[in-house]
């Protein structure tokens, strides 16, 4: 049986949160129907409400590192990594780390790109939680979960703010679990 008060509840939260998305038409370029997140990450309560709803299913000591993906990806990771009582990883794009790094290079909507991630960022069976805004294609979040993959990580799930489902990225991810709060 199914908790319906607390599903009601989460229906209207994840509600509110689409409710401040804001739709930016031809960004970055014709075509593009852009997501734009920033008058949700404007409001302290909204922003504390996606991280909480992102991180439902986890306690303190349930994650080891949590993932966040360049650029908007790192805004939900560290804050959900500081919730959990985890450390933060970042994924960047090349060239943008410091020490010795794993690649995987991937293709966009609109064009291809690398993603990086310290060689010793996450030790072998490292419970990890990746967390990004946005699912579209997949193919940033899939190279992020090969990189992690590489590095014998423990990833619990994937879990993301936004998913064009129209797209088709969930297909990407392979076997991982995933998890979007708000569906276009």
């Amino acid at each position: 049986m199914t908790d319906q008060p607390r599903e009601r509840t989460m229906s209207a939260d994840i509600e509110r949160l689409r409710q401040a998305i804001r739709n930016v038409p031809d960004f970055p370029q014709p075509g593009i129907q852009f997501k734009d997140i920033t008058p949700l990450l404007a409001d302290p309560q909204l922003f504390e409400l996606s991280v909480d709803l992102m991180t439902a299913p986890y306690q303190q000591g349930d994650i080891d590192a949590v993932v966040g993906i360049d650029a908007r990806g790192f805004i939900f990771a560290a804050a959900a990594a500081r919730k959990l009582s985890a450390g933060f990883v970042p994924v960047r794009k090349k060239g943008k780390l410091p020490y010795q790094t794993i690649e995987k290079s991937y293709d966009l909507e609109y064009g291809s790109n690398t993603v990086a991630m310290h060689v010793d960022a996450v030790p072998s069976g490292a419970r990890v939680l990746l967390l990004d805004d946005l699912l579209a294609t997949g193919g940033t979040a899939a190279a992020a979960l090969q990189l992690l993959g590489n590095l014998e990580a423990d990833i619990k799930e994937a879990v993301f703010l936004i998913e064009l489902d129209f797209l088709g990225g969930r297909k990407g991810l392979g076997d991982v679990s995933a998890r979007s709060l708000i569906h276009y």
